[in-house]
């Protein structure tokens, strides 16, 4: 299992209204449903998404990002052509990215810390330049 975490471009606020939110959701779910990438949790919140998958053995955890996050931006963009206006190269994801295994032993933990993103950013709100 991978604890997976990346962020748009620029590092804008692009999924703070529900409805943003709920389309990437279903483009990341979608994106991984494609290549056989089972998503465990998954949180988007408006500057970052969080999420734990389960990938075959002979994926590498870069592959994985690679995949979620191009066909997820693909998807996004053919679903809400507006997104267009502020990224009209159509680069929605930056080049930067999260990996790292999770043992069984810290499962819950992780899975625990992606589902209570919006309760942990209220405590901690994140600091831009």
């Amino acid at each position: 299992m991978l604890h997976l975490e990346w962020k748009p471009k620029y590092a804008y606020k692009m999924f703070k209204k529900e409805e943003q939110k709920n389309l990437m959701s279903a483009c990341i779910r979608r994106a991984a449903s494609l290549h056989q990438i089972k998503i465990i949790a998954l949180s988007v919140m408006p500057e970052h998404i969080h999420c734990e998958v389960q990938v075959s053995l002979n994926m590498a955890a870069s592959m994985a990002l690679q995949l979620l996050k191009g066909l997820s931006s693909k998807i996004f963009f053919e679903k809400n052509p507006k997104a267009r206006l502020r990224y009209p190269r159509g680069h929605l994801w930056s080049r930067g990215k999260f990996a790292a295994s999770v043992g069984f032993v810290q499962e819950e933990k992780v899975r625990n810390y992606i589902l209570n993103q919006e309760e942990h950013h209220k405590e901690t709100p994140l600091r831009t330049k």
